[in-house]
């Protein structure tokens, strides 16, 4: 893990090297095997624009990363380019260099994770605008090109089970304060070990919203302990969740507002090795309405297809892609 920006860094790992669930092998989760699927355009890819480009794309080794590079690939094969599918490799690093270097052509790459391990800043930008804008404006010395990002924020947040919910009635991070300072032992949250102890975790949050939880109600567990504790049991009213899980909604658990912004942001958005950006400009409408579509709730969905129902990132990219209409079967 990079050092640069250290007293995030881990949070990127989410974004990076975290595997939720182990990825089904299968169609285009193959690093360097070619896509074969037969698409043509749908509202995207009218004229076929890419026809004779050959192009790699690229992604982390996490359900959510590998479904967006395959949304790349597939848009970019039904435009008419050749495509190389280098999708779930380990990290961030090794995509990001993949990127830099020109081995891989495109993928998505979130904002927080730029800002602060790659480029090496401690504190976030509040805006999620102008975080975007500006690891675009100082990524571009790196030969990387960044495509307008989507809504889809993959975050760090606490929930509470809609069960336990329809007794305290939280919202936000800030009710959960006031409920730790009227009842302190009914405030018992459960969280990874590094999120228990870090400046950008736990404690920074407490600071951030006044609040104090006594050491004894907190518990640490592995990520995926924590969905099943804070829906099935009562020894959690509260868990560290990340905003784009499809466990949310499978395990239907509420998500509470970081009302004063304390979390950094991890917006998705394309990033195009520059070299290969300019040689094929169009590659901005063909992802442009892509991204306009991926939300929060939409990445939720189609993770929940991947970590809970067990589903192909390559089909449950494919599927969404010609659900919106963007491709279609050729």
């Amino acid at each position: 893990m990079p050092t640069a920006g250290a007293s995030r860094t881990f949070r990127a790992g989410l974004v990076g090297v975290l595997v939720l669930t182990p990825v089904l092998a299968g169609c285009g989760l193959k690093s360097g095997s070619p896509m074969a699927d037969d698409v043509v355009p749908g509202s995207v890819g009218q004229g076929r624009p890419l026809r004779g480009a050959s192009l790699t794309v690229t992604s982390k080794n996490f359900s959510e990363n590998i479904i967006l590079g395959q949304m790349i690939g597939l848009v970019f094969k039904a435009a008419g380019a050749e495509v190389l599918d280098r999708t779930n490799l380990p990290g961030s690093i090794s995509a990001r260099e993949a990127i830099i270097k020109g081995d891989a052509d495109a993928m998505y790459e979130y904002t927080g994770t730029a800002w602060i391990t790659y480029l090496g800043h401690a504190k976030p930008i509040t805006d999620p605008l102008k975080q975007w804008e500006a690891v675009r404006d100082e990524d571009r010395k790196n030969g990387v090109t960044w495509l307008p990002q989507s809504t889809l924020n993959n975050t760090y947040a606490l929930a509470i089970s809609k069960k336990n919910n329809a007794k305290y009635h939280l919202r936000t991070l800030s009710d959960v304060a006031a409920l730790a300072k009227k009842n302190p032992s009914a405030v018992t949250i459960c969280v990874e070990n590094e999120f228990a102890s870090r400046d950008d975790g736990l404690p920074g949050m407490e600071k951030a919203y006044g609040m104090s939880i006594p050491p004894g109600n907190i518990k640490k567990m592995d990520a995926g302990i924590i969905y099943t504790q804070v829906s099935k049991s009562n020894s959690c009213l509260l868990g560290e969740v990340y905003t784009t899980d499809g466990r949310i909604k499978a395990m239907d658990l509420d998500v509470l507002a970081d009302n004063k912004h304390f979390f950094p942001n991890y917006n998705a958005a394309p990033v195009i090795h520059t070299a290969t950006f300019d040689k094929y400009p169009e590659i901005a409408g063909l992802l442009d309405p892509v991204s306009r579509r991926l939300t929060t709730e939409v990445a939720q969905e189609l993770n929940a297809k991947v970590d809970v129902d067990g589903q192909d990132p390559h089909i449950v990219a494919k599927d969404w892609l010609i659900q919106e209409g963007f491709i279609k079967n050729g």
